[in-house]
């Protein structure tokens, strides 16, 4: 996946391209808001994620609860998300407090995130067609 990742994010794959090489499952989750900043991430690094990437305003990143990390949605996994467009990543994680979430980045803007609020919706994450049995 990290591959496709690269080319995705590098040449501007196309939705035909990915639906060739990727199933997309359908999730139904709670969905929040979150900005770099030390009072939603961490007062010592703000703008690192959990596995270590750099944060900056403008990428599609999102975080996802821990429990989401067994069910397909880890480090890198592609996501669509019903009322956005767009691809977004699997970048980072949430408290282990949080079941059946996912947190969107929006960079620095808390106006943004608030207007966002918490809302159920639907997404689609990618899982490689060969790995499905």
């Amino acid at each position: 996946m990290i591959i496709l990742f690269s080319c995705f994010a590098a040449f501007g794959c196309t939705d035909e391209t990915l639906d060739k090489k990727y199933d997309w499952i359908p999730l139904k989750v709670t969905a929040t808001a979150y900005n770099s900043l030390p009072n939603q991430t961490s007062y010592e690094h703000p703008a690192i994620a959990a596995w270590g990437d750099s944060i900056t305003p403008g990428l599609k990143w999102i975080a996802v609860s821990r429990d989401l990390l067994n069910r397909g949605l880890a480090y890198n996994t592609m996501v669509k998300i019903d009322t956005l467009e767009g691809i977004y990543i699997v970048k980072d994680k949430m408290h282990s407090r949080w079941k059946n979430r996912i947190d969107v980045y929006m960079g620095e803007n808390i106006n943004d995130a608030k207007e966002w609020g918490r809302r159920k919706i639907t997404i689609k994450y990618a899982v490689k067609k060969d790995s499905i049995n």
